[in-house]
């Protein structure tokens, strides 16, 4: 399935823009996030699961501004969604958003701070946050902890789809720390900027850690025949 929507500025630099979907969005825009939903959610429901990490291979391939889009469509539908800032070395949910990040996740699992107190509530209707907190010196034990774990299964009582922005795969093994508690991955990819071999090399490491791909969405392409207009997002199953 073909998805329009994203723009690419110069070939060796990648506009990644942390613009989050509106009322006020392009019609294609928001239906190409509709139709990735669409997707996810045929897939979760096969696993009869509702939780699924957004990750890329490289850094600044849109992944978070992705995270943030799909956390948005879901809560459209009148189902209570959570969005969790797992990327605990370079977080960037907050700003998306434009919310505080002075505690969170890290925080939470450390026992540094209560889960009610650390979680922002109705950031948008439906839509509750967890920001990365203070960056840990420890990212990888944490996300192993019994104490995430325990977080994790909480949370999956309360929500009805919970989203999980991870570090990319190609940078640190976090991501793929976590695949016993997700129906799997969606994987992010830039035209121009992500490789096949990134792509390759990402396969063969979910493959390795017996981790499930639920999808890639391409973003920053330029079609072709319409070049003096926007450019495309691509959803499809791997």
């Amino acid at each position: 399935m073909k998805i329009k929507i994203g723009k690419k500025k110069k070939a060796n630099k990648p506009d990644v823009r942390m613009e989050t979907i509106s009322d006020k969005s392009k019609f294609a825009i928001v239906e190409s996030y509709k139709a990735a939903r669409t997707n996810i959610m045929f897939s979760l429901s096969a696993d009869d699961d509702k939780i699924f990490a957004i990750t890329s291979y490289s850094k600044g391939e849109g992944k978070s501004t992705v995270s943030a889009n799909l956390a948005i469509s879901f809560s459209k539908m009148e189902k209570k969604v959570l969005l969790v800032d797992c990327d605990l070395r370079r977080p960037n949910i907050h700003n998306i958003f434009k919310i505080e990040n002075t505690v969170g996740l890290s925080n939470i699992i450390g026992k540094m701070t209560d889960f009610e107190e650390t979680i922002h509530r109705d950031v948008l209707t439906n839509l509750d946050i967890i920001t990365s907190g203070t960056i840990p010196p420890n990212p990888s034990e944490l996300l192993c902890s019994a104490r995430f774990v325990n977080l994790v299964k909480k949370l999956y009582e309360e929500y009805d789809y919970i989203i999980f922005d991870t570090p990319p795969v190609g940078v640190v093994s976090d991501a793929l720390l976590l695949k016993d508690l997700v129906a799997g991955f969606v994987v992010v990819i830039r035209e121009r900027s992500t490789t096949h071999g990134d792509i390759q090399n990402l396969l063969e490491s979910a493959k390795l850690a017996d981790s499930k791909l639920l999808g890639f969405i391409k973003v920053g392409c330029i079609s072709s025949k319409r070049r003096s207009k926007r450019g495309y997002y691509y959803y499809q199953y791997y």
